[in-house]
């Protein structure tokens, strides 16, 4: 009887063993995991929405854009420099005047300084581009029949010399001597304009920009220096060097670096735009009529490379051509220098990539 009881216990207690085995659960093998070999994944940033873009820079702003673009005549005489305003202008176009002294016309609107200056006296070329971009047309002093133009075609223009040293809207700095030392003060050009009865609000068409995908493929080849002689006799020779960490150009005349009177803030650029095309003397004061309603030959320098394009005249303004489509500009400030076709894009412009 004892030896039944016995044998009752022991099925008990293994009955009891096989359920806990039965009971506990299987443990899964661990994954291997390596250590150091995972990279984070990149989270794209959302490119910031703007309300308008800045029709000569391409860039965006939050701030209204419907306000008359400025063009100031701005002197390029050895004694004129260093000029005070440049480093803000949009868009500078530098041309030839009289003899072999470049003048600008340097168009203001995403930036409007102070003072600009010094001013200088009209020439057709310059208010016909002027006017191509909406902008109203400032200088000191023309001659008669250029006076007389200005009338005859409708452009919105202001003459220094009729508000000369006013301290309104123009002032004659001491430390220079005439005619290198106009200076336009800006912030009251709208309600000169509005005086006069021009409008000082407009509606203007973008210049074509590339988009940042764009500015990443640009072709070409290398243009770290940038060197167009107009003269060597006087000496007249503009420059343009690249800085690879800002990827802009600092602008050098006559080997030295262009920069603002009362800084000496350099003057950098994004786009360097070279436009080859007819120059003709039509006086004996050596004034000149220049051809910009054809096309020609150019050169497109941005982000540290050159390309060799076409310019043409769309819609009245001047853009980069290739294969009969425009070209973008890099968002940012232009300089479009203009050279004769005689010597020629060949013989005055040289670009190294050192």
């Amino acid at each position: 009887m004892r030896k039944f009881i016995v044998l009752i216990l022991l099925s008990i207690v293994l009955v009891a063993c096989s359920k806990d085995a039965d009971s506990k659960p299987i443990e899964e093998p661990e994954e291997e995991v390596e250590v150091g070999n995972t990279e984070p994944e990149e989270v794209e940033e959302p490119e910031e929405v703007f309300a308008n873009v800045y029709p000569l820079t391409g860039i965006g702003t939050n701030e209204s854009v419907d306000y008359r673009i400025v063009g100031v005549m701005v002197n390029n005489h050895s004694s004129a420099r260093p000029q005070t305003g440049l480093s803000e202008a949009d868009v500078v176009f530098e041309i030839l005047a009289e003899g072999m002294i470049t003048r600008f016309l340097a168009l203001y609107h995403s930036q409007q300084p102070e003072v600009v200056g010094p001013v200088r006296s009209a020439r057709e070329y310059y208010f016909d581009l002027a006017n191509r971009y909406g902008a109203l047309y400032i200088y000191h002093g023309a001659a008669g029949f250029v006076n007389d133009m200005l009338d005859n075609r409708g452009i919105d223009h202001i003459d220094g010399a009729i508000y000369d040293n006013d301290g309104k809207l123009f002032k004659r700095e001491s430390f220079r001597v005439a005619p290198h030392n106009s200076y336009l003060l800006f912030e009251n050009v709208y309600d000169v304009a509005t005086n006069i009865g021009y409008d000082v609000t407009a509606e203007h068409e973008p210049m074509p920009f590339l988009t940042e995908e764009e500015v990443k493929g640009i072709p070409g080849v290398a243009a770290n220096h940038v060197e167009i002689v107009y003269s060597n006799n006087p000496m007249e020779i503009v420059e343009f060097a690249y800085e690879a960490t800002t990827e802009k150009y600092t602008r050098y005349n006559d080997r030295e670096k262009t920069v603002e009177l009362s800084t000496s803030e350099p003057v950098e650029v994004d786009n360097i735009f070279i436009v080859e095309t007819y120059h003709e003397i039509i006086d004996d004061v050596g004034r000149r009529a220049i051809d910009f309603y054809a096309s020609g030959d150019a050169l497109l320098i941005q982000k540290g490379k050159v390309q060799q394009l076409k310019w043409e005249n769309r819609d009245g303004k001047i853009v980069p051509v290739k294969d009969g489509e425009v070209v973008g500009f890099v968002p940012g400030k232009t300089w479009i220098n203009v050279v004769p076709t005689s010597p020629g894009l060949g013989n005055s412009v040289t670009i190294t990539g050192e």
